[in-house]
């Protein structure tokens, strides 16, 4: 009766022994595993997302990004342009001859570079070193579709070129008969009175030949208000100019509105 105590006695030591010993023959290094695994995810986590900028963050320029910007206005890339600055190029960099991406476009009559510009924001009164900005450069040589552009975008109607004159007397003096139009609209002074001692009127006379076209800036420019009193440096007014140079047709007008 004694003796089969003992046998269930060895029989739970013996039982209690393969249990610790399949619990000791788990690997010490088991759980480390798990937790390794974790904290290298969480790490990779880390580093993905510290390498990526913050929604919203622009790029900071750089004169590679501004290359891209100048050398896609050169070629008139409206996708390019925008390119360009998405990666971060400042638009209101400098290249040669200090001209703005604006500028650069407008000098170039590129049109679709020139809107992307300043839909994106450019400034249309920044000048380059010959004091041209997209405004007065437009103006001045009858970029009609880019002129729009920045009269509708904060053009300084009153600035002027190295010359002391607006846009207004450079337009009469080539003549361009619907950009005469559109900067008067827009309040263009029209007795504005540059270095040389020219206005719009003097220098349509002066400069123009008297033809069909220039008839039609001078009538314009009467209209709105030119005074044709007004003295050139020499002391002449735009009649006495127009009678030495032979242009009957403006001499008609100009005596007609006297």
């Amino acid at each position: 009766m004694t003796a089969r105590p003992r046998r269930s006695v060895l029989a739970c030591a013996i039982f209690a022994a393969s249990v610790t010993g399949a619990l000791a023959g788990c690997s010490s290094s088991d759980t480390p595993v798990t937790s390794t695994t974790a904290s290298s995810a969480t790490t990779t986590s880390a580093t993905t997302t510290a390498a990526v900028p913050p929604t919203g963050v622009k790029p900071a320029s750089t004169p590679e990004s501004e290359r891209a910007l100048f050398d896609a206005v050169d070629r008139n890339d409206p996708a390019a342009v925008t390119a360009a600055l998405t990666a971060g190029a400042n638009i209101e960099a400098r290249g040669e001859g200090e001209r703005t991406p604006l500028v650069e476009a407008t000098k170039n009559n590129a049109v679709a570079a020139a809107s992307t510009l300043i839909l994106a924001g450019a400034d249309v009164n920044a000048k380059d070193s010959m004091q041209d900005s997209a405004f007065l450069y437009s103006g001045a040589e009858g970029l009609n579709e880019i002129l729009a552009l920045t009269l509708s975008h904060g053009a300084d109607v009153d600035s002027v070129n190295r010359y002391g004159g607006t846009a207004l007397i450079p337009a009469s003096e080539h003549a361009h008969v619907e950009t005469v139009r559109m900067l008067i609209a827009a309040g263009v002074p029209v007795n504005h009175v540059n270095d040389p001692g020219w206005t719009a009127l003097l220098e349509a006379v002066v400069y123009g030949d008297g033809s069909a076209r220039y008839v039609d800036v001078i009538t314009q420019l009467l209209d709105a208000g030119a005074d044709p009193s007004i003295r050139d440096a020499s002391g002449k007014t735009a009649l006495d100019n127009a009678e030495s140079r032979g242009q009957s047709d403006v001499v008609a007008l100009l005596q007609s509105r006297s």
